[in-house]
């Protein structure tokens, strides 16, 4: 079943809080599979104002921002209730284009497998369905 999430609902998920949530809402979820999701980026964002020249969205933060992507799509997976996700690694990470204000990012996470409390996912970043980065995350599923 496909579901979307608002901010609020997504606040309710996971930990992060302003300045470091990064998740606008999410515009598609299928529950142990794949996510979608958005960042809607301002001038006003705290890693903007570090370099008022060249505002952009560091691409750490980029990954980062898949990654509650991916946090939130574990989370709402039956067989992980209750439970916290974790970043294992990071693996073929690459960069594209840079993330400014006035950009929406939008943001795909894709489970390709899972063993046990440890998987896998293709995690892609694009903005108006050009590629800005893409790596593959391994995850590990925890108790709280």
């Amino acid at each position: 079943m496909n579901q979307t999430l608002t901010v609020t609902e997504v606040k309710e998920l996971i930990p992060n809080r302003f300045p470091i949530l990064y998740i606008d809402k999410v515009t598609s979820l299928l529950a142990g599979k794949e996510i979608v999701a958005e960042k809607q980026l301002t001038y006003n964002e705290d890693f903007c104002q570090s370099q008022p020249d060249n505002p952009h969205m560091p691409g750490t933060l980029v990954l980062e921002t898949l990654a509650q992507a991916g946090s939130i799509l574990i989370l709402k997976s039956p067989e992980f209730l209750g439970q916290t996700a974790y970043i294992g690694g990071i693996k073929a990470a690459h960069f594209y284009e840079l993330v400014r204000p006035g950009n929406t990012l939008t943001l795909r996470f894709t489970i390709t497998k899972m063993k046990g409390n440890v998987g896998t996912a293709n995690a892609v970043a694009t903005i108006a369905d050009r590629k800005v980065a893409d790596c593959i995350f391994t995850f590990i599923v925890g108790a709280n």
